[in-house]
């Protein structure tokens, strides 16, 4: 091998590693619906896409608070219990009617992103940590407020759970809504560019004199808020509240959707079209698998798999 090409190999590698990084996971979605196309019967259906994009909706919402987090250089365990204390305070309160059901809820959600902030920015708790904490403590008070499952019968619930807007479901225009919301408050607001500065560095963004503490808060709000959004429309979708089960491994799903996407887990960048990817990626993934048989823990493993590759090619092109 010339000289010429031992130099050009590093380059050439961190070259496919980037592209991996960036674009793998359009790669990923396009090579699943490829593989339906020809192999799952029935996939190239309007009903097989409407439900699909039904599924995905809560994931991808979930998603978007859980790329905040990490684009601040944390993470948030607590997305998924923190669906099962919305769908908890939707079952409680939605006898005063489906909006007060749903602001009962987000407040909920912001409550608990508002604990875990305060303890990684005031205390110093690191997020895994603090958030760890709080995904056990709400999992349980959810259970308190509600042991079991129950069915809701609302018109209001069950006109957001299966109604749509000219064909497309509400579930879907929702989250596709706030995927554009999230993704603007990150390129074109203050508080985007100053969450992205303290993932980058956070003493550098202190030197600086930006209001850390304050930023972070509101990033676990943030995430509090879209995690319990996501459990009342998984709620509507169900007609059921069911506190044991919803958002359980919601936190693996959403953090697989955000790193495939491209977010590095080392924050200072977030990337929402491949967050979008990234959720659309894992249904279709479980899709796949579900359609051919295989039981749900094969999609655990997969998505295990997808984390490690994607932490990998970040990693090395880190290092170069």
């Amino acid at each position: 091998m010339t000289d010429l090409a031992l130099r050009r190999a590093p380059a050439d590698r961190e070259r496919m590693l980037g592209l991996l990084q960036d674009y793998g996971v359009y790669a990923g979605v396009t090579v699943l619906i490829l593989a339906n196309i020809a192999f799952t019967p029935h996939f190239v259906s309007a009903e097989n896409f409407r439900t699909q994009a039904v599924q995905v909706a809560p994931v991808l919402i979930v998603a978007l608070g859980m790329a905040l987090a990490i684009g601040s250089e944390g993470v948030d365990l607590s997305v998924g219990s923190v669906m099962a204390l919305a769908t908890s305070l939707v079952s409680l309160y939605l006898g005063y009617g489906p909006w007060i059901a749903l602001i009962v809820a987000m407040l909920g959600g912001a409550a608990v992103g508002l604990a875990s902030g305060s303890l990684i920015a005031h205390i110093g708790v690191q997020p895994i940590v603090a958030t760890l904490a709080l995904m056990v403590a709400v999992r349980g008070i959810a259970l308190v407020m509600l042991p079991q499952l129950k069915d809701v019968r609302d018109p209001g619930m069950a006109t957001l759970g299966s109604g749509d807007l000219l064909g497309i479901p509400y579930l879907v225009l929702i989250a596709a809504a706030l995927a554009l919301l999230v993704g603007f408050t990150v390129r074109r607001t203050t508080f985007g560019r100053q969450l992205l500065a303290i993932g980058d560095s956070r003493p550098a963004a202190q030197l600086a004199g930006l209001p850390v503490r304050r930023v972070l808060i509101l990033v676990y709000i943030c995430s509090g808020v879209l995690a319990a959004i996501a459990g009342v429309l998984a709620t509507a979708r169900l007609q059921a509240s069911d506190p044991t089960s919803l958002g359980n491994l919601m936190e693996l799903s959403a953090i697989t959707a955000v790193v495939v996407g491209g977010t590095p887990l080392s924050g200072g960048r977030i990337r929402v079209g491949g967050t979008v990817a990234g959720a659309v990626l894992i249904q279709l993934l479980t899709a796949t698998l579900i359609k051919h048989d295989l039981p749900p823990s094969w999609t655990q493993i997969a998505q295990a798999v997808v984390i490690v590759l994607a932490v990998y090619a970040a990693r090395e092109r880190g290092k170069r």
